[in-house]
């Protein structure tokens, strides 16, 4: 079994700022990391070292910030289509983090618009019956519901993590097997209180098959159609939050396939929450995910 991930790859540039800047604001920071980012990469390389075989569909533009990208992806266990650059320039993340572990993300998204339906179409050529698709919210509604409706057609399973937010993506949760998102993404899409049971169930109402929300220091919230619980997350100290999200959603679905399962249950949510707190508890994105070898460890628990 193998996941697709379609997305976006990045440079993340980190600075840390006293505070979140208001509008029409000026602040002092201090850049302190460039890193390989972008919720794509970010998932498909936790994905790869947890041993689950990932193709990444993601572009890179030619310039020397996307061959630097693609060097640092040949490190990692994992396929990268296409093979080659885009005529374009690679996407960039702003990523503000302020003292107390909060952070703001600013995401051009020139490549990931330049990532053709027809080369994604392409890359998925090889994908079989009961393989997953993974998407993030980097592409337009059109481009996202093609690329799910094709793999629906296909026979994947399809995991949707809808950031950055769009109000238009609604439309799509009858295309989605798996929606994951955080209490504010919840809240934003369901129109609800800030009750993750009432969100999840209008999510599921709308067509969704199964939802995971995260909900930060209280836990985390799963919700099919046969189940709803709220599982506790570790107890961790927060340097960066940044990635941890993607973090979890990987490792969740890593510990979903181990049991060739088409839903999450709690002892995957708390191998994610665990694998997600190690990021939280180091500073920056690519640097801060675990290891393989933790990752092993962890999902062998």
């Amino acid at each position: 079994m193998r996941v697709f991930v379609v997305g976006n790859i990045s440079v993340d540039e980190t600075y840390v700022i006293n505070e979140i800047p208001e509008k029409g604001a000026s602040v002092h920071g201090q850049k302190i990391n460039q890193d390989l980012g972008g919720k794509g990469a970010n998932q498909a390389v936790i994905l790869s070292r947890c041993a689950v075989s990932t193709v990444l569909i993601a572009a890179t533009g030619n310039d020397n910030q996307g061959q630097w990208c693609r060097q640092k992806l040949a490190q990692e266990s994992l396929t990268l289509l296409p093979d080659e650059s885009l005529y374009c320039r690679t996407d960039t993340s702003l990523i503000l983090n302020t003292a107390d572990g909060d952070n703001s993300i600013i995401t051009t998204t020139t490549a990931a618009d330049a990532l053709s339906l027809a080369d994604i179409k392409q890359a998925l050529s090889t994908a079989q019956s009961g393989d997953v698709l993974l998407q993030q919210g980097n592409f337009s509604l059109e481009k996202t519901a093609a690329i799910f409706t094709h793999a629906r057609e296909r026979g994947l399973l399809t995991v949707f993590n809808p950031s950055p937010v769009k109000q238009a993506f609604s439309q799509l949760w009858p295309l989605i097997d798996l929606l994951v998102v955080n209490r504010g993404e919840a809240e934003y899409f369901s129109a609800t209180s800030a009750d993750p049971a009432q969100a999840a169930h209008h999510l599921l109402a709308a067509g969704v098959s199964s939802v995971v929300m995260t909900l930060g220091a209280e836990g985390v919230y799963l919700a099919t159609q046969a189940q709803h619980l709220q599982v506790d997350t570790p107890r961790c100290h927060v340097v960066d939050t940044t990635g941890a999200g993607d973090t979890f959603l990987a490792v969740m679905l890593a510990a979903m396939l181990q049991r060739n399962a088409s839903e999450p249950e709690k002892l995957d949510l708390q191998r994610a929450a665990q694998a997600a707190a190690i990021t939280i508890g180091r500073s920056g994105t690519f640097s801060a995910f675990p290891s393989a070898t933790e990752l092993d460890t962890l999902l062998k628990n």
